[in-house]
């Protein structure tokens, strides 16, 4: 079984970084988690975006029908106990209840050790997570990032211009170890 992995709104939020994410969940290379908070908020970014208020929900109701298992409920009495940045306090008390063997975000500052450690949960940037899964199982991972940089209508419709949007959406040195390996 793959570990289980709270997703943050702000791995969730750059388009391609999401992408990519649920793609290598959907290859079982890990199982995600987040919360109605997370969708919450993932909802009101991508509205403020421009997305469409029809267009956003039909994606969240595709990601929780694609990972039924992901959606966790029941955290709610745990937030105030948590000691992580206050904002975050939520998705930390979703990881705990979750089960989530990790939790990641670009806000790794917000989840100090202190925080995380007595719960059991490790706090990962995407760079490390991506760069995880490619060490774990790197034909996977390449075959992945060629099918979404196919899939696209628009660009990029490279490998390349893909990896370009990972490494500005907040995943640089993992763009930059698949390039090398690609070179």
């Amino acid at each position: 079984m793959a570990n289980r992995v709270l997703l943050d709104t702000c791995v969730l939020y750059p388009a391609y970084l999401r992408d990519t994410l649920l793609r290598l969940a959907e290859v079982e290379l890990f199982s995600p988690a987040w919360s109605a908070a997370i969708f919450e908020e993932l909802r009101r970014n991508l509205i403020e975006a421009g997305l469409g208020d029809a267009a956003v929900d039909r994606m969240l109701t595709r990601m929780n029908e694609t990972f039924e298992d992901a959606d966790v409920i029941g955290y709610e009495h745990l937030v105030e106990s948590m000691t992580c940045d206050q904002k975050d306090r939520h998705v930390l008390a979703a990881a705990v209840h979750g089960r989530a063997d990790a939790l990641v975000t670009l806000n790794v500052r917000d989840f100090p050790p202190e925080s995380v450690n007595p719960h059991q949960v490790t706090v990962h940037s995407p760079d490390d997570l991506l760069l995880d899964l490619f060490d774990l199982a790197p034909g996977v991972v390449l075959r992945t990032l060629h099918r979404q940089a196919a899939s696209h209508k628009r660009e990029p419709k490279t490998v390349a211009g893909l990896l370009n949007a990972l490494s500005r959406g907040g995943a640089p040195r993992f763009a930059d170890e698949i390039r090398r390996h690609l070179a």
